[in-house]
């Protein structure tokens, strides 16, 4: 290359610089539509520890429900909304918790540019279709990052029902605010994501380039319409009998 005309260097250098900034460019670039698959798991032994300290029955209880339980659910979005849902039921899975065993009729809608949310849900016998303004949260951003599924995220934390904490991890790298449950408010996607007074995490494994359909953003959903404030009058009638044990059962309805 030393005894190239300058010209010819000149071509070659720039050649050169344009490929690095295309590569810069390809990295940087941004996702906006896809399917993300979260594992969810439920510690469903720490709920009940201090009862089975003086609870033999408590104690053969364990033995039989697995500590963990895992299930696999998946969230398809574009840049304006997305549908989260159950995978596939586990059938094998043994719940020990009320609350905690799902259902592929469950399902939460997020629309962006509505600002609204839809969630279908199971509560005892009776099915929801539970239609409100999306959830208004206060999150701190903080400094720690950790990568989930390939993707640096950001931790960020906040409340639900006034004390319960919740921890997030979102990537910018998927400018979409949104997430798994009814979570979002984020300046990306959520990829992580803890509630630990309920023992209970989401993980991204996999995200997906796949642009989902119309179909698979806002399925018919079927049950007894409520917002979140006629969900809970209602359910605090039917726990008003169950003491410390109605607020977990309600944090678990409001995820």
């Amino acid at each position: 290359m030393a005894n190239l005309p300058a010209s010819d260097m000149k071509k070659i250098l720039f050649i050169a610089c344009l490929g690095c900034m295309l590569s810069a460019s390809a990295q940087t670039q941004f996702i906006t539509k896809g399917r993300v698959e979260f594992e969810k798991k439920i510690n469903q032994h720490k709920s009940v520890e201090d009862e089975a300290e003086n609870s033999g029955w408590m104690q053969t209880i364990l033995k039989v429900y697995p500590k963990i339980v895992t299930d696999i659910y998946e969230l398809r979005f574009d840049n304006n909304q997305s549908y989260y849902k159950l995978k596939k039921e586990n059938n094998e899975n043994k719940y020990l918790m009320w609350g905690s065993k799902p259902t592929e009729t469950d399902g939460v809608i997020q629309d962006l540019d509505k600002r609204t949310v839809s969630t279908q849900r199971e509560v005892f016998e009776n099915t929801y279709v539970i239609k409100d303004s999306l959830r208004n949260l206060e999150w701190r951003i903080t400094d720690e990052t950790r990568q989930i599924a390939g993707f640096e995220c950001r931790k960020a934390v906040t409340k639900i029902c006034d004390s319960v904490y919740v921890v997030a991890f979102y990537t910018d790298q998927i400018p979409v605010s949104t997430g798994p449950e009814s979570f979002g408010g984020l300046p990306g996607m959520i990829l992580g994501l803890a509630v630990p007074r309920l023992y209970t995490t989401w993980f991204a494994t996999k995200v997906e380039l796949v642009d989902p359909t119309p179909a698979q953003l806002n399925p018919v959903q079927k049950g007894k319409k409520v917002n979140w404030e006629q969900l809970y009058a209602e359910l605090k009638k039917g726990f008003k009998d169950w003491g410390k044990e109605a607020d977990k059962r309600l944090w678990i309805v409001s995820l």
